[in-house]
């Protein structure tokens, strides 16, 4: 026991610097690295984090800018120089010296000529020497701390994954908006209406003029409407999700199944409407097919959430066979939730048993 906590203690002691060197090693590569992109007018994006890259940073920057710094101080300390050596001369009459043209000083003339001219060649060579220098190694810089291709497609990845949530709460948000504006707006006005025709045409009950048969066919329509856009409204989204969410609104396809039903619904937590929306759909075509082409005398059907996988498995007993190729809406399943970005797989050998799993992303 002791030796274990020593070594624990050896470990985390050999790893502080490490993760200390690591912090604080982050920010600094940042700040060069927009710094070397606004020497060279390039837009520099934001990267993901990778502590080895700015380790390689770290070693790149000391074998290249250490010396290209030096160059540079050396360049700007001798421009400095220069006219210090040359108005102090006289203090040094025996080792006189300047950086580029260097004579014996021994006169007011000769020390302010020479001054003069190592000041100019100084200057140009700092002028032609320094800018290619730091470009190159922004360039030096900006290539080591630039991601890297799998870095930039996880990054894409994970931008596409944050803007598909977004969508599909958004999407979800209008799906209810428009479930709710057709239940309360237009049906309930279809029904005022289907509701203000049966009173005229019972008014008219004794009337067989074309007035009276307008009211009656008017009636009729009426009523046609509400039924369609009451199946409208079920395949936007089914309003018992609305009002019972999903976890009731399979309660009631269960109890309601051709065929007994078992259902096992897990813990759920929060769920786009368009991800219930076809769960509820691939649920719905499953036990009607159970029902009508299957000769199954029970199902299952289990809903869980593991992560952030919405998985749905529906089963049965039957004669098997099922291709959703052959359309029986297997073929809609799949397009629904292949529109997620789901999958859809089916099990069902010849003489059974069929089990149909749907996973769709609901993070």
């Amino acid at each position: 026991m002791l030796g274990t906590l020593v070594a624990a203690a050896v470990t985390l002691g050999a790893a502080l610097p490490l993760l200390c060197v690591a912090s604080l090693l982050r920010p600094w590569a940042e700040r060069q690295r927009r710094r070397a992109g606004r020497l060279l007018a390039e837009p520099v994006e934001p990267r993901p984090r990778a502590a080895r890259r700015d380790l390689v940073w770290l070693v790149t920057q000391v074998a290249t800018g250490l010396p290209a710094g030096a160059l540079a101080l050396l360049c700007l300390g001798c421009l400095a120089l220069t006219p210090v050596v040359a108005a102090l001369w006289w203090a040094f009459p025996t080792a006189p010296w300047l950086p580029v043209v260097s004579f014996p000083l021994t006169d007011w003339g000769t020390a302010l000529s020479l001054g003069l001219v190592n000041l100019v060649c100084l200057a140009v060579l700092t002028a032609l020497l320094l800018p290619p220098l730091a470009r190159a190694h922004a360039r030096c810089c900006l290539a080591v701390l630039a991601p890297s291709p799998a870095e930039r497609l996880v990054e894409r990845v994970t931008e596409l994954t944050r803007t598909r949530t977004d969508v599909l709460q958004a999407h979800s948000a209008e799906l209810r908006r428009i479930e709710r504006d057709l239940h309360d707006g237009t049906q309930a006005r279809l029904v005022a209406l289907a509701m203000r025709l049966a009173v005229a045409g019972e008014s008219l009950a004794d009337d067989s003029g074309p007035a009276a048969a307008l009211v009656r066919q008017a009636h009729a329509e009426t009523e046609e409407a509400m039924t369609e856009l009451r199946s409208v409204i079920r395949t936007i989204y089914p309003p018992v999700l609305a009002d019972q969410g999903l976890s009731g609104a399979l309660s009631t396809l269960a109890t309601r199944a051709g065929v007994p039903t078992r259902l096992d619904v897990g813990p759920l937590g929060e769920v786009p409407a368009a991800v219930e929306a076809v769960t509820y759909f691939a649920v719905t075509e499953a036990l009607a097919n159970i029902a009508r082409h299957s000769s199954a005398t029970r199902a299952a059907v289990r809903v869980a959430r593991s992560g952030v996988l919405l998985r749905a498995e529906i089963s049965d007993d039957g004669t098997g066979g099922a291709e959703a190729a052959r359309g029986s809406g297997l073929d809609g399943i799949r397009r629904r939730a292949a529109a997620l970005d789901g999958t859809m797989e089916i099990s069902s050998p010849p003489g059974g048993p069929t089990a149909l799993t749907v996973e769709l992303p609901c993070a």
